[in-house]
Parts: C-alpha cells; structure tokens; sequence
C-alpha cells in the first residue's frame, strides 16, 4: 500500500479551472481526493452553464479540502489560475485540467522530484490519452519556426531516425525510463513550485487559452529553472471536454496564443519576412483546421 504523505514541507493546492466539464470534473477531483498526498483542492468555475460545478458541490458538501469558486463570468484561465496562486502558502501549485485523471501516487512520486532536484521548477507526469496512447504534448521542444514547419509538413515522422527533421514533440519511442529534464511537458497537469511561479510574475493572462503553459516553461528556463518529465507518474487526459460547446473559439484562441508565443519569445530573432511567414502559416493552419472543427460540432 502506498505511504500517505502530509508533511508540511509538501504542502500542495490543486487549482482545477472548470468550464462546463460536465462528469469529467468529479472524476478529476476524486482522483485527487485519493492521491497518496492529500492536497487542498481549489475548483474555479468560470461561469459554466452545465451545472458542474454546483453537481459536484452536491456531491462533496462541506468536504474538508475542497473549494469550490464561482466567477460571475468566465475570465479566462490563465487569470482563473492566479487567483488561487497568488493567495496561496502552499509549496507547490498543481494545476490540473478538469478533464484529466490523476493516477493514485503521481502527486508523490511528482513531489519527489522537485524535492530531489532544486533547480527544477516544474514537474509533469506522463499523460497518455484515453487510448492509452502517449500525448503529443507530454514530451516535446519547445516550437520554433523550423520545427513547427516539420510537424505541421508531417515531415517530423522523420525525426525518429534523424534528430535534424525531429518536430515540436519527441517520439514516444524516446520516453525516458526515468525522471528527465525536458524543454516542455504537457500543461494539461503539472506541478510547480510557488516561489518560482512568483518569482516570474504567475500566468501571462494575455493568453485566452493555450500556450500559457509553454509561456511558463519557457519563462522558466530563462530564469535558470527546469521542468521535469517524471515518466512513472501517470494521468489520463480526455482533451477538449471543455471547448466542446465552443469548438471554433477554442481554435482561435490555440492560434493566438501561438502567434503571442513567437512574437515574445522568437520573433526579434528573425527578419520581417520569417515573421511574415510565420504568421501566415499560423493563421493558415486555423483555416485548415476550421472545417474539421465545424464538422465535428
């Protein structure tokens, strides 16, 4: 049986940002409820018109360590997110997406490697799909023009034998076997120190949605900081339970938040016609994608 951890040193608030997540957010909580580190659960509802939220009130009442929040409005994630954090004493932060699914020692075993390495910042588990195939996003570099064009072309298939045509994530063939330093891990679940998360100024709430987690990560490298891929902690995400009922502003608001990515972070480094060309894949990319999401509603 696996040790029940609460040492104060470990203190840890889960932020669970809710919008319209139906079902998936009470097995989200429930998998935090039975983690072997018990955290302070904080759910945010951003003015969802599902009845989530108050169905999960119903379910946990006056349950010791949860909050449930309601914003009068949606006001958007990235704020949402640093409502709690800014409030809180906790060391470490776990934002958790409220379709994801926590396995029962991933919050100890993610704990134990900020704790062991102190120059890391971040910690993520591996987070496969409910296919129980591996996310893209669990594992990758952070995008840049070329690597970008690499997946986007389909060229990045490559990548598994040749590095140079290696696209934004990396193979899943490559997880590690154990904990590993990692340019970006996935945002969907991720544990990350307080202090350094307030050292860099929280979220950038400029981004809508998406890209706000690889703006941290990459905030953080700057500052010296690493995040950490620990591959024997796991969490099943079901993406885009949340963006169902808006399917064609969540793709807006995924290509903005590319377009602000590479404006702050790569853009000076590249002449007026890369910018140019960027740009324009970023937004071509959205019309691409617009139709599938239209057929799909």
């Amino acid at each position: 049986m696996a040790k029940l951890v609460q040492a104060p040193l470990m203190a840890v608030d889960a932020i669970v940002v809710n919008y319209n997540a139906g079902e998936s957010l009470q097995a989200c909580v429930q998998s935090l409820f039975d983690s072997t580190i018990k955290p302070e659960v904080k759910v945010l509802d951003n003015a969802s018109s599902d009845g989530s939220a108050e169905n999960l009130r119903n379910l946990y009442g006056s349950f010791p360590g949860l909050q449930v929040l309601m914003n009068p409005e949606n006001i958007g994630f990235a704020r949402a997110v640093n409502s709690v954090a800014k409030d809180s004493t906790a060391d470490f932060l776990l934002v958790i997406n409220p379709d994801c699914i926590l396995s029962q020692n991933a919050l100890e075993l993610m704990v134990g490697a900020l704790n062991e390495d102190p120059e890391a910042a971040l910690a993520a588990p591996a987070v496969y799909n409910t296919r129980g195939r591996l996310e893209k996003a669990a594992f990758r570099h952070f995008p840049n023009p070329w690597n970008s064009l690499l997946t986007i072309s389909g060229l990045s298939r490559l990548g598994r034998w040749v590095p140079a045509f290696e696209g934004v994530a990396i193979d899943a063939s490559k997880l590690p076997a154990s904990n590993t330093r990692a340019e970006a891990v996935s945002g969907a679940c991720m544990l990350i120190r307080r202090s350094a998360m307030q050292q860099l100024g929280f979220l950038d709430e400029a981004y809508g949605l998406h890209c706000e987690d690889l703006d941290l990560m990459y905030r953080l490298s700057e500052a010296g900081w690493f995040s950490v891929l620990v591959p024997s902690a796991s969490a099943v995400h079901e993406q885009g339970v949340s963006s169902r009922s808006r399917p064609v502003w969540v793709l807006r608001q995924k290509h903005l938040g590319m377009a602000r990515f590479f404006e702050k972070f790569q853009a000076p480094q590249h002449s007026f016609p890369v910018r140019w060309l960027v740009h324009g894949g970023i937004w071509l990319h959205f019309l691409v994608k617009l139709p599938i999401v239209l057929l799909r509603k």
